[in-house]
C-alpha cells in the first residue's frame, strides 16, 4: 500500500525477482525451455522444473501477485516481460533472439509492449505510428506516439506496433524499437486514476532510427502477431482483475462483522448480507470458470485453444470487469464514509475501486471484447457447421 501511496515500486524489487527467475513465471506456458536451460534457469524457485510449469502455475503466480488487491505493484514488475517477450520468442529470427533475449530473460534491461496510440486503442488496424525504411534499406525511421504504455518509462526496448505500408491491418508490422536514452525518443510518465505505480508512459517518437534487423518476423503480418499475443494477456489480467474482486469483498465481509449501526453490526441488518450475496454470486461463478479456462488451456495445443478460447478469453476478461465494478462498489458502498476515504480503514476499497476502469478498458475495452466474443463463436458455429454438411451429390446412404 506504501508503494502505492507513493507512486512508484522501490527499483530494487524488479531487480530480486529477476534474480531468483520469478519473472519467468509470467511468461505464456509452456516457457521457453530451450532458451531458459541455455541462459541456466531449470527451475522455479527450486520447486518446478521449466519444462513441467503450465497454466495452472501460472494461475498461481498470477493470483498470488494480486493478493494485495492492488494491481500497480504487480503490473510494474510484469506487464512488459509478459507481453513484449512472447512475440520476440515465436516470431523473431535466430539473430534478433540471440541479440535481445539473454538480457531480457534474465531481467537484465526491460522491455515494454507498446501498440496503443492516442487515437488508436481496441481499434489496433487504426495505428499511425510509421516505419519507413531508408534509401539503402539499412533502417527504419519512425515516427509517431504512443500512449498508456505500462512500463515504458524503464524500458530500454519496446515490442512496437508500426505502419510499415498502407492503411488496414496488412500495413502492420512489429518493431523492437530502442527507448531508453535512444536519439529520437522522448518519455514521460502519464498520471492515471489506478495502477498508480506501474509507469504509464507516454512515448514521442521523432526520426528514430532502427536497424531493419530489429523487425520481429515478416512484413505486413504485425496484425497477426498481436492478435496471437492477447490471449495470454487478456487470462492473466481475468485472473488477476478476479483476484483483486475478491480482496475488496473480503475487506467489506469482515468490516461489516464489526461495524455497528441503528444498534447492531452492519451483518445482521438483511439488506447488507443480500448485497454482500449477489457480489458474491458473480465472484464465485467467475473463479470457478476461470479455473476451467485454465485447465482447458492445460489440455489445448496453442493453435486449438486460440481457436476455441479465444473469444471466450475476451468474454472471461470483459466479465471479470464487471465483477470486478460489482464487488468494489459493493465494498465502497458497505464501508461508507470509509469507502469514500483515500486513507484509513476504507483505503483499499477505495484504491480497487479506482483500479475497476484498469481492468475493464486496457487489454481490450469491455464492450469490444463483448462483441469480439460472439463474432468468434459465430465465427466457431459456421465453421464446424459446414463441416458437417454433406457434399452436393453425395449419397444419402
Amino acid at each position: 500500500m506504501d508503494w502505492e501511496r507513493d507512486g512508484a515500486v522501490p527499483e530494487d524489487i524488479f531487480e530480486k525477482f529477476a534474480s531468483a527467475n520469478m519473472l519467468v513465471p509470467c511468461l505464456p506456458a509452456p516457457l521457453p525451455i530451450q532458451w531458459l536451460k541455455k541462459l541456466g534457469v531449470h527451475d522455479i524457485l527450486g520447486t518446478v522444473k521449466v519444462e513441467k510449469w503450465d497454466y495452472i502455475h501460472t494461475a498461481i503466480y498470477t493470483d498470488e501477485l494480486t493478493r494485495s488487491g492492488l494491481q500497480g505493484p504487480s503490473a510494474s514488475l510484469t506487464t512488459g516481460y509478459s507481453y513484449a517477450i512472447p512475440p520476440l520468442l515465436k516470431f523473431g529470427n535466430q539473430q534478433l533472439q540471440e541479440r535481445f533475449l539473454p538480457d531480457l530473460l534474465l531481467g537484465k534491461k526491460r522491455i515494454c509492449i507498446a501498440i496503443t496510440e492516442p487515437t488508436t486503442g481496441s481499434d489496433v488496424a487504426g495505428i499511425q505510428t510509421t516505419a519507413t525504411k531508408t534509401p539503402d534499406g539499412k533502417h527504419y525511421i519512425v515516427n509517431g506516439t504512443k500512449k498508456w504504455i505500462t512500463n515504458g518509462i524503464w524500458s530500454s526496448y519496446a515490442t512496437m506496433a508500426v505502419r510499415t505500408s498502407g492503411p488496414g491491418p496488412s500495413g502492420l508490422s512489429l518493431l523492437l524499437v530502442p527507448l531508453l536514452n535512444h536519439p529520437g525518443v522522448s518519455m514521460r510518465k502519464i498520471k492515471v486514476a489506478g495502477h498508480l505505480t506501474s509507469g504509464t508512459t507516454f512515448i514521442e517518437l521523432d526520426e528514430v532510427q532502427v536497424p531493419v534487423e530489429n523487425l520481429i518476423g515478416e512484413e505486413g503480418q504485425g496484425m497477426k502477431y498481436i492478435m496471437t499475443n492477447f490471449n495470454h494477456e487478456r487470462l492473466t489480467i481475468a485472473i488477476a482483475v478476479t483476484r483483486q474482486a475478491r480482496v475488496a469483498l473480503a475487506a467489506a465481509f469482515e468490516y461489516c462483522l464489526q461495524r455497528e449501526a441503528f444498534g447492531k453490526t452492519l451483518m445482521e441488518q438483511p439488506v447488507v448480507r443480500h448485497r454482500l450475496a449477489k457480489a458474491g454470486a458473480l465472484l464465485e461463478s467467475q473463479w470457478a470458470w476461470i479455473e476451467q479456462f485454465v485447465y482447458q488451456m492445460t489440455k489445448l495445443g496453442k493453435v486449438e485453444a486460440d481457436v476455441e478460447l479465444g473469444g471466450l478469453t475476451a468474454l472471461a476478461k470483459a466479465q471479470a470487469g464487471i465483477v470486478l465494478d460489482e464487488c468494489a462498489r459493493c465494498a465502497v458502498l458497505l464501508f461508507g464514509g470509509n469507502g469514500f476515504t483515500t486513507t484509513g480503514r476504507g483505503e483499499i476499497a477505495e484504491r480497487i475501486y479506482r483500479d475497476v476502469p484498469g481492468a475493464r478498458i486496457p487489454g481490450g475495452s469491455e464492450d469490444v471484447m463483448l462483441d469480439l466474443a460472439v463474432r468468434q463463436l459465430v465465427k466457431n458455429y459456421q465453421s464446424k457447421t459446414k463441416a458437417l454438411e454433406r457434399p452436393k451429390g453425395s449419397s444419402k446412404l
